[in-house]
């Protein structure tokens, strides 16, 4: 009982209340930590760098590195929109094909996406999105969509044709486009 009142209706209403706020903060709770448990489930890696490189080479060559000097840079600014982040880019390469795992974002603000790019004879022969890291836009990293990479080549900086849009990952879209007629572009620059 409260000590405060001499009032039993006063105690039974506080105590009505607390229920009802228990049972509210325990809904919300349930609604809501799922949500933010999942979080960091946002980031989906739908295959691993090691099963990329297994899935182009079976077993993988050892890595080669490219020391991106200014004007590789150039090149690079050319098809990604940008200088390269890396001073330095690991890439395999063996058998006339070379596999380049690269990471780009949407825009500004957005979470990076990393990917993996096959290339023979200078036009991309697969790829695949390895981790999305986005809430939205996923829809690049289904195999009926990554087709449409296949086949691409560089007319000029960018791919000699550009890819069908996805409604809600227009951006998703266009960064991946970049990151091919990057991987091409390497591909040129990559002596291995």
């Amino acid at each position: 009982m409260n000590p405060y009142s001499d009032d039993p209706r006063i105690e039974t209403r506080a105590a009505s209340r607390r229920s009802l706020l228990k049972s509210a903060a325990g809904l919300l709770g349930g609604l809501l930590l799922p949500r933010l448990a999942s979080a960091n489930d946002l980031w989906t890696t739908f295959q691993t760098p090691a099963a990329f490189l297994a899935e182009a080479f079976g077993t993988p060559p050892a890595p080669s590195v490219l020391a991106l000097d200014a004007a590789m840079q150039a090149q690079i600014t050319a098809a990604f929109g940008r200088a390269y982040p890396q001073s330095q880019l690991r890439y395999w390469k063996a058998n006339g094909r070379s596999a380049w795992i690269l990471d780009d974002i949407g825009k500004k603000g957005y979470q990076i996406t990393t990917s993996g790019f096959v290339v023979k004879d200078k036009s991309i022969d697969f790829a695949r999105v390895l981790i999305y890291r986005e809430s939205r836009g996923e829809q690049i990293a289904e195999a009926s969509w990554l087709k449409k990479l296949t086949g691409r080549k560089l007319a000029g900086p960018a791919l000699d044709q550009e890819v069908d849009n996805v409604s809600g990952a227009t951006l998703s879209v266009k960064m991946m486009q970049r990151m091919a007629a990057a991987a091409l572009v390497l591909d040129s620059l990559a002596k291995a």
